[in-house]
């Protein structure tokens, strides 16, 4: 048989094939990460209202001096807030101390929550008329980050079960647990109370929170924070809460009461 000597043609075609077969073999060049905003599962933003379902004998009046109940404290918490002195709180300018990223949420009243930009998300209290921020695509605070009442808080979004675990580290699965969440870690906290009667918390705090949002049938939104609280000193065990919101219609956004810290 005769054999056919390749040509310069033949030998370009071929190599030419050669070049696009590997190219395709090629994995796509890595993307830019996304932003929190472009990430995001669910929607948060819009005005909200505080729901209290649980700890309304803490949470809507402040409580009484030495009442720890509900809150794994140390011994050296109750000696702390066995010296509770809104009056010496107020005289300091500290009357803030109850509404530090610990405890804020915890009050009753609205938040707002927006955009700041793309990889920031704000979240307003008209109840001592703080401002949490929310930071995106970080992993921990900066060297040398100083503490806040708010502290610094880092955030990301989990998907629904199959990629993560639906309890929390103690045991304890949370409310949401089928939704898609917001988890934030805060830290760079100073020091304040867990509640207005003076049950303390200190620079090494720590706050674990998953935000879950649902809607019922109606339409209806809510999200329930599941929020987890530890502290080496003042806590023997962390501290489990939840804390349900409704998101209010645009003809409620006039209800918004900004009101300034309390001490008591």
């Amino acid at each position: 048989m005769k054999s056919i000597k390749p040509t310069v043609a033949m030998l370009v075609a071929m190599s030419s094939l050669f070049a696009v077969s590997v190219d395709a073999a090629q994995p796509p060049p890595p993307q830019p990460p996304r932003t929190g905003k472009a990430a995001a599962p669910v929607d948060f933003a819009g005005q909200w209202v505080s729901v209290i379902s649980e700890d309304w004998r803490w949470r809507m009046v402040t409580p009484l001096k030495g009442d720890f109940a509900n809150i794994p404290v140390t011994e050296a918490a109750r000696q702390a807030g066995a010296q509770w002195d809104p009056a010496k709180d107020e005289a300091a300018g500290e009357q803030c101390k109850a509404y530090g990223a610990m405890a804020v949420m915890r009050e009753p009243g609205r938040l707002r929550i927006t955009w700041q930009d793309d990889n920031t998300l704000k979240i307003e209290t008209d109840a001592g008329q703080q401002t949490r921020i929310l930071h995106f695509g970080v992993k921990q605070a900066p060297a040398g980050t100083p503490a806040t009442l708010q502290g610094y808080s880092v955030a990301e979004w989990e998907g629904p079960p199959g990629g993560r675990p639906v309890g929390l580290a103690i045991g304890v699965q949370r409310a949401g647990r089928t939704s898609n969440t917001l988890r934030v870690t805060t830290t760079n906290i100073k020091p304040g109370y867990l509640r207005k009667n003076g049950i303390p918390f200190g620079e090494g705090a720590k706050l674990t929170e998953y935000f879950d949002k649902f809607e019922e049938p109606d339409g209806t939104e809510w999200f329930v924070i599941t929020t987890l609280a530890e502290d080496p000193v003042y806590l023997n065990a962390p501290w489990l809460t939840t804390l349900n919101f409704k998101k209010e219609k645009d003809a409620d956004r006039a209800k918004w009461r900004p009101t300034p810290c309390s001490a008591r």
